[in-house]
């Protein structure tokens, strides 16, 4: 028997890293999983690949979510969780921030996570569950990623009031936060097929082996089996928390 076994689940930012890793788990422990990106030849792809079904989903778009939720149900017949990956970075120090950038990064990364609680929410099963991203910059400042921390400090903020909203439903919402995960948000070489992305995922081992206790960068599997635990029945007692994958970043400061 698998963890999520007739459950149906929404996966955004599902075509890639994080997400993808989520979706593909998700499957193996049996849910009904709805890949939702603007990615579509990559989002296709894994669908077929593991048995789903792909939505194009602009997050910062309400009536994408209107009609991804549409789809869902004509498939599935009922939604019983949501995982809001989707999000963006750009590095920049604040005064150099144009304000169009800064608002890009709130579209995707604060709205559309606003959007997807409140489209679904709705239309979710009692008893279902919600999983946000956040990250552990909503949780700590870093330098010359403002922008995207204020919104991962948004993300916080939304899903401890949605939790305390939609617990009289019995539905479930946590945030996770990373801290650096190998991705092509921290390995961009892993978007050019010519590039040794291995190399610079060894590289970012050496470079985080000075800064993160457990001496390495993270790995989407690690991120997705946490967000597997805050959609299963093994959290069924825990919501409104913020959950740090981090390798101790955050800790303290180290000595020696």
């Amino acid at each position: 028997m698998g963890k999520l076994d007739g459950r149906v689940v929404v996966v955004t930012g599902a075509a890639r890293g994080q997400g993808e890793q989520e979706a593909r788990l998700f499957r193996q422990e049996g849910a009904s999983v709805v890949v939702a990106d603007v990615l579509d030849d990559r989002g296709r792809a894994l669908a077929e690949e593991i048995g789903a079904l792909y939505v194009r989903l602009d997050v910062g778009e309400e009536e994408q979510w209107r009609a991804a939720v549409r789809r869902a149900k004509e498939a599935y017949g009922r939604i019983d969780g949501l995982v809001a990956n989707a999000g963006i970075l750009r590095f920049n120090s604040l005064v150099d921030t144009p304000l169009d950038e800064f608002m890009r990064i709130v579209r995707v990364n604060q709205v559309g996570c606003f959007l997807g609680i409140k489209t679904i929410a709705p239309e979710m099963e009692d008893g279902g569950t919600i999983v946000t991203t956040a990250s552990c910059t909503g949780l700590t400042g870093m330098a010359a990623v403002g922008a995207y921390a204020a919104t991962k400090h948004a993300v916080l903020g939304l899903t401890r009031v949605a939790a305390l909203e939609l617990a009289a439903r019995g539905i479930r919402v946590n945030a996770i936060c990373p801290g650096a995960i190998d991705t092509a948000m921290s390995n961009p070489a892993q978007l050019d097929p010519a590039a040794d992305a291995e190399g610079v995922t060894r590289a970012l081992d050496g470079l985080y082996r000075k800064l993160v206790p457990l001496g390495r960068i993270g790995r989407p599997e690690e991120v997705a089996r946490l967000a597997l635990f805050l959609t299963s029945e093994d959290s069924s007692y825990i919501t409104g928390q913020p959950f740090v994958i981090d390798g101790g970043w955050l800790a303290g400061v180290a000595v020696g």
